[in-house]
């Protein structure tokens, strides 16, 4: 049960850090690197032209889904929903997060691609699920 604990902690916090999508950036302070979670300045959308309020739209609809697609598989995860959900909602949970953190591209969020990339490997090469803990 442990392990299932870390793995639903680990999508949870995975989750949770896009979040910083769509809270409100800290206080510039001189020398600081820039807010990595910024789709102000997404070198796919700015090149588009997409105005700012729809900027904002489209990241919170994939802030939604990432983060609700790696809930459901948390709960997938601890035996709350059937194991047969799991690969789905981290499929969605994990296409979701690697669209934002492309399209809101920053060096620092190459980790958090890798982990999406990672996820993809796991559930739909490796087929992968929590049964397979028990």
């Amino acid at each position: 049960m442990l392990v299932r604990l870390l793995v639903a902690g680990f999508l949870l916090a995975h989750a949770a850090i896009h979040a910083g999508f769509v809270s409100p950036h800290p206080p510039a302070k001189p020398g600081a690197p820039p807010w990595p979670f910024d789709l102000g300045r997404s070198w796919l959308l700015v090149r588009l032209g997409v105005p700012g309020g729809a900027v904002r739209v489209l990241g919170l609809a994939l802030v939604v889904a990432t983060i609700g697609g790696y809930a459901l598989a948390a709960l997938a995860t601890l035996g709350i929903l059937p194991a047969g959900a799991w690969g789905t909602t981290v499929a969605v949970g994990s296409i979701a997060s690697l669209a934002l953190l492309v399209v809101g591209f920053h060096p620092w969020l190459v980790v958090g691609i890798a982990i999406d990339v990672l996820l993809l490997w796991v559930v739909l090469v490796a087929a992968w699920t929590p049964d397979l803990l028990a």
